[in-house]
């Protein structure tokens, strides 16, 4: 094994999902909801070191959890078609050096959050144990993304202590929206991996739990997450930009119910991806309703 730095960074990069543009939206779906959170506690006006610190900390979360749950699944990975080829299911990266590269990120992640205040620091202590447990969640909970939903949330709740020091009932209406739509999203993710999973019969997921309702599940997720963010903006004062916004998003999603409603790992795996254009037509609705209305 080649052990020079350079030869083993492009397995790190394929670990923590940088290899590839697409791998990414991990990182853009724990990275919207948050900057809603940020531009709706801030009335549209968050202090920019606040957009650095949460963008930079949602791509060392993800990149952090993507490792720690490749280190749980190292066992199956190789028997699943998606993720055979990643770094420690095939020996390329040790879980060593795994494990000391995903506490090393999240060693970053808290030191970005330490001048944020008390509260903040008391909700990264549930948001680390949330990101680090997911991967043993796959093998209790029949619907282990709901458990994810609540950890890619935790950036809301954040967001709102940041800059108001409390966490208002509109973060936590933002909350349940973001976790309805987790669900919704990461049902897609995993149909793509469904008879896999079936096979190996050791990892639960909604697409399994759903079973031949899995579509409707997905979108009545969808229509459940976009109540609730709709109704957190008008009770913010959020006016038909916000909306035009989330009628948009609402169209994306019935996009992802004519590709997964073929049940095709390729057009699972493209509503899934896509789901970072719904994060991103609720935000471009909600800032430029701050821009315009004020």
């Amino acid at each position: 094994m080649n052990t020079s730095l350079a030869a083993r960074l492009p397995h790190y990069a394929h670990l923590i999902r940088v290899d590839r543009l697409d791998k990414q939206v991990g990182t853009l779906l724990l990275l919207w909801p948050t900057m809603w959170a940020l531009w709706l506690a801030a009335d549209g006006w968050p202090p920019f070191y606040l957009v650095l610190v949460f963008g930079l900390g949602s791509f060392l979360m993800h990149s952090a959890g993507c490792v720690i749950n490749d280190y749980a699944d190292r066992d199956f990975d190789a028997h699943v078609e998606r993720t055979r080829d990643r770094p420690l299911a095939t020996g390329a990266v040790s879980g060593r050096e795994a494990m000391l590269l995903a506490a090393g990120m999240l060693a970053i992640a808290f030191l970005l959050v330490l001048p944020l205040g008390q509260l903040v620091l008391w909700l990264t202590v549930p948001a680390l144990f949330l990101a680090a447990s997911y991967p043993l969640a796959k093998r209790f909970l029949s619907i282990p993304q709901a458990y994810l939903g609540i950890a890619f949330s935790f950036g809301i709740l954040m967001s709102f202590a940041a800059v108001q020091g409390t966490v208002p009932a509109l973060a936590w209406s933002l909350f349940v929206g973001n976790l309805f739509w987790t669900v919704a999203y990461d049902t897609e993710y995993a149909m793509v991996d469904r008879a896999d999973d079936i096979k190996l019969g050791l990892i639960h997921s909604s697409a399994i739990t759903f079973g031949r309702f899995e579509v409707h599940a997905v979108m009545a997720c969808y229509a459940l997450a976009f109540c609730c963010v709709g109704v957190t903006g008008v009770l913010a004062g959020r006016g038909w930009l916000f909306l035009g916004g989330l009628a948009v998003a609402a169209g994306c999603a019935f996009y992802h119910y004519r590709l997964i409603r073929t049940r095709e790992r390729a057009a699972c795996w493209q509503a899934f991806v896509h789901n970072n254009w719904v994060g991103a037509a609720i935000f471009a609705g909600l800032a430029l309703d701050f821009w315009v209305r004020g």
